[in-house]
């Protein structure tokens, strides 16, 4: 894991390690960190450690979650322990995202957003481009 991350909870129930290049993929994080999400947050782009076992082209391209009992978890298992150590209502979406049917149709969906992320990523920075 990474030593130095760049944000880090006293209380954290896992790391959170994402692609700090990818606009939508920063916005995202910032709302996790605004919202009290109790997580190690690794800027896979800023030189930071990728999860155990996991390459830094593979971590780049799904997103990866590292639980609390250090088992590595990607793409819609990744984003129901990142929701299960958030507040509220996430919490309780993290728990019920985690078990099946409901992380199949996750994964699915998740698999479906990767194909049109480069897209996505275009327009966002279009956007936020024009807004400045």
């Amino acid at each position: 894991m990474n030593q130095n991350p760049t944000t880090a909870s006293a209380t954290a129930h896992c790391d959170i390690y994402y692609d700090g290049a990818c606009p939508l993929c920063r916005a995202e994080i910032d709302f996790y960190r605004r919202i009290g999400t109790r997580a190690r947050f690794h800027d896979l782009t800023g030189g930071g450690a990728t999860p155990v076992g996991v390459c830094r082209a593979d971590a780049l391209a799904r997103f990866h979650v590292t639980d609390a009992g250090g088992r590595v978890r990607s793409g819609a298992r990744a984003f129901a322990e990142l929701w299960k150590a958030s507040p509220g209502a996430w919490r309780i979406l993290g728990h019920i995202a985690a078990v099946p049917p409901f992380v199949w149709i996750a994964e699915a969906v998740y698999r479906l957003f990767l194909r049109i992320r480069p897209r996505l990523q275009r327009l966002y920075r279009d956007r936020v481009g024009a807004g400045h």
